[in-house]
């Protein structure tokens, strides 16, 4: 063979290798985008498997879709059972108004009755509304002129009276409650107030209503926080909203008597920081798994009901039996937790506790095996892979397990965090009536009246005359707890 012949072969053979090393190359790419693809493909499967029975996502994110019920075991008549106590209108003392109602001719041989005394034989009430209009009081002052010195002495009008022709109290109070604690809108509170009662505001005379409660409440808000700052147990949890478009967090701060809310434009720590209360509180705080609560150095606890929501997305999506049995335990913690608590125990029994706690960490146990067995993905990606859901539920239950587990040594601390969530769901309803908030305004009159008004209706107050009482310049104080 000649040189140039060989020159030629070894030339061929470069091209050949380049042309190979082009192809892996090529092959190494389509991997990779495959490898994504799967990925994204997974990702996107368990997005739309997720819903409110499995995740943290509401009811109302479930779709039309029909969810077949499982069958009940034993069927029962609708209506009141056997048993139950039945709550029929009553009759009240002394009636409002009474009405005779005697015969004018005897009914045998038509004697007239009229000069007759008759007894009452049967009574019956009829519960009806009054007249629903406005009542209007005038009020007029009078000059006086004094017949020693001859000065003109003109009295005063009453402290709130300052105009022509005002609304009163009640008035007000009515219109801000159906706005800011029932929610309606602006436009349908101003039909309903102008149907009803004849009272034709604007929207305009609405908002500055809603202005001047959240001014006075202010020094309400103050004593609300420091009650706050006093509990030994709170629940707090948070959720995003509108404000002129741009997206601000709504945080709420509850107790079983009391209800803060605050808005703020960041979601973490800055936001908590601002708002005053967890820098500074030293009992137990009840909450999700969101890290910026880690920070405070009070006592945590972690909602039981989104470790159960947990638990099942892990038992139905990757067919892991540990997390079912997970979910099965944490619900019968909680069960035996109820019992005690119903006895006025102060904490489940050493023994039975002891034993519950062991199971706990033998499933744990038992997770991390069968994570360590699973098989790793069948292509390589570049970079870290995420981390999934059965090993972020495995290390919390793990790391969190004092705070999961809480509730069993001290049965005044719930098993989950819905007294937040119930107090929080209530800024998801007000976005769905009426959308964004138009102003930062708007928003803080919302979050003070509904603090406020939430407040008053855990500890039973009547919500018209709480409302009232606010535009008569002397909010109801609040309690500790109802009765102090």
């Amino acid at each position: 063979m000649s040189e140039e012949e060989s020159r030629q072969l070894r030339k061929e053979n470069a091209e050949l290798k380049e042309v190979l090393a082009q192809k892996d190359q090529r092959i190494e790419e389509l991997e990779g985008l495959l490898m994504r693809a799967l990925l994204r493909i997974d990702e996107l499967e368990r997005r739309l498997a997720k819903n409110s029975h499995n995740s943290s996502k509401p009811p109302s994110s479930d779709g039309l879709k029909h969810k077949p019920k499982p069958k009940p075991k034993k069927s029962k008549p609708s209506g009141g059972q056997a048993g139950h106590q039945g709550h029929a209108l009553q009759q009240v003392e002394p009636p409002d108004e009474v009405l005779i109602h005697r015969p004018e001719q005897c009914e045998a041989c038509q004697h007239e009755l009229g000069e007759i005394g008759g007894q009452i034989k049967e009574r019956r009430q009829i519960h009806e509304l009054p007249e629903l209009r406005m009542r209007v009081i005038e009020h007029r002052v009078e000059a006086i002129c004094c017949p020693a010195c001859q000065h003109v002495t003109t009295a005063c009008f009453p402290v709130g009276v300052d105009a022509p022709a005002q609304y009163g109290p009640r008035m007000q109070a009515l219109a801000v409650y159906l706005s800011q604690f029932q929610l309606l809108p602006m436009e349908r509170t101003q039909e309903l107030c102008g149907d009803l009662f004849g009272a034709h505001f604007s929207e305009g005379t609405l908002a500055n209503w809603l202005q001047d409660a959240a001014h006075t409440l202010g020094p309400s808000m103050l004593i609300l926080k420091q009650l706050l700052l006093r509990g030994r147990v709170e629940h707090v949890d948070e959720t995003g909203a509108r404000i002129k478009g741009v997206l601000h967090w709504f945080h709420v701060t509850a107790t079983k008597w009391l209800t803060l809310y605050c808005w703020h434009r960041k979601r973490g720590q800055e936001a908590m920081n601002e708002i005053g209360i967890l820098p500074n509180y030293t009992g137990r705080l009840i909450h999700d798994r969101w890290s910026s609560y880690d920070g405070y150095r009070c006592a945590h606890s972690v909602c039981g009901a989104h470790l159960l929501r947990d638990c099942l997305w892990v038992a139905e999506h990757d067919q892991q039996s540990w997390a079912q049995a997970m979910h099965n335990l944490l619900l019968r913690m909680c069960q035996i937790a109820e019992q005690w608590r119903a006895r006025g125990a102060k904490a489940v029994p050493k023994t039975e506790r002891d034993g519950l706690v062991l199971q706990y960490f033998e499933l744990l146990q038992q997770g991390f095996a069968a994570h360590q067995q699973l098989s790793p993905p069948p292509f390589k990606k570049q970079g870290r892979l995420k981390q999934s859901d059965a090993k972020n539920l495995l290390d919390a239950l793990l790391k969190r397990a004092e705070q999961v587990l809480a509730f069993l040594d001290d049965l005044s601390v719930p098993f989950t965090n819905n007294q937040a969530e119930r107090d929080l769901r209530m800024i998801k309803v007000q976005q769905k009536i009426s959308g964004n908030f138009r102003s930062v305004q708007g928003a803080t009159a919302f979050c003070v009246i509904r603090s406020y008004l939430s407040t008053m209706r855990k500890q039973g107050r009547s919500m018209l005359a709480a409302m009232t009482a606010v535009f008569e310049g002397s909010p109801f104080p609040i309690a500790w707890e109802p009765g102090t």
